[in-house]
């Protein structure tokens, strides 16, 4: 007998094929096709516009869902994505078939909308700015009554100084008293009293931002220079009175208008020739409010 032993060979399968198998292609297979998903859904959202996103939206809720099962029926209903080339929008196209007609946004309400918010903004902003223009204008109104009591040469004054508010602005007044004027008579001259009631004022308009406009008043008396009349005298008593300002301060660029007026609105209507209708008028004018940096009506 001889001593060999068989030779026994042991084979062992491999199931799925090992590294010739194919099931691991099927699975990348699938990871690919969703990466596409993906990638083409974020490209349809980038691409569409809120109203397609709405109509998109619209049409996949259960309300809006096709009942039909025929393949023209169905999500894409018979069209093909890219229909109108790769590199044109055929996916707009999809879309704009698939949604509803979107709602009409009305550009003439949207800017009328706008338009209201403006106003109301600029009413908000004029109100505001005409409640500081009003206190301001009482805070120089008290500061003069104030400097008229505590300095003993304006006391004897104040009968010759009236502050009032008018639909032009704050109206500050020096009104000739029976024996005291503030000119030399028919003449642009003022007189050392009147300076030092021009003074104060100054001091306190120089306070404020707004414009000056300032108007000479006689009275109904012809005056007594050939040649030269009152409407002559009014305009130059006050442009004697913008010098005397702009001496103590007042910028240029603040003086609006200088007027002479004459006899044509008296102070004292019921006697056009009482003394006290002969006056310098100086007005700080309201202002218009600024707009904001930006600010678009």
């Amino acid at each position: 007998m001889s001593d060999e032993r068989p030779i026994i060979k042991k084979v062992i399968k491999v199931q799925g094929g090992g590294h010739h198998g194919g099931a691991w292609k099927v699975a990348y297979a699938d990871f690919v096709t969703a990466m596409m998903a993906f990638f083409l859904l974020m490209w349809l959202i980038n691409t569409t516009t809120p109203e397609q996103k709405r109509g998109v939206a619209d049409y996949f809720a259960p309300a809006s869902i096709s009942e039909s099962k025929s393949g023209a029926g169905g999500i894409l209903g018979g069209t093909a994505l890219g229909e109108d080339g790769s590199r044109n929008s055929g996916t707009t196209a999809l879309v704009s078939k698939l949604a509803p007609k979107a709602p009409d946004v009305s550009r003439d309400k949207f800017q009328e909308k706008s338009s209201t918010s403006n106003e109301v903004s600029k009413n908000a902003l004029e109100q505001a700015m005409a409640r500081r223009e009003e206190m301001a204008f009482n805070s120089a109104a008290e500061s003069l009554r104030q400097a008229m009591q505590d300095l003993p040469e304006l006391a004897e004054l104040s009968k010759s100084l009236i502050v009032d508010q008018t639909p032009e602005g704050l109206r500050i007044q020096i009104v000739d008293q029976e024996g005291r004027s503030m000119f030399e008579p028919g003449s642009a001259n003022l007189r050392p009293h009147t300076m030092i009631l021009l003074r104060s004022v100054a001091k306190i308009i120089n306070r404020l931002p707004n414009r000056i406009s300032i108007y000479g008043h006689t009275d109904a008396s012809p005056s007594a220079a050939s040649g030269y009349s009152n409407w002559d005298l009014s305009f130059n008593r006050a442009n004697a009175a913008r010098q005397f300002l702009q001496e103590n301060r007042l910028r240029e660029d603040r003086i609006y208008q200088v007027t002479g007026k004459a006899g044509s609105e008296p102070l004292f209507p019921d006697d056009p020739f009482m003394p006290g209708n002969r006056r310098i008028s100086i007005v700080l004018l309201r202002e218009a409010p600024p707009l904001p940096a930006g600010y678009k009506l």
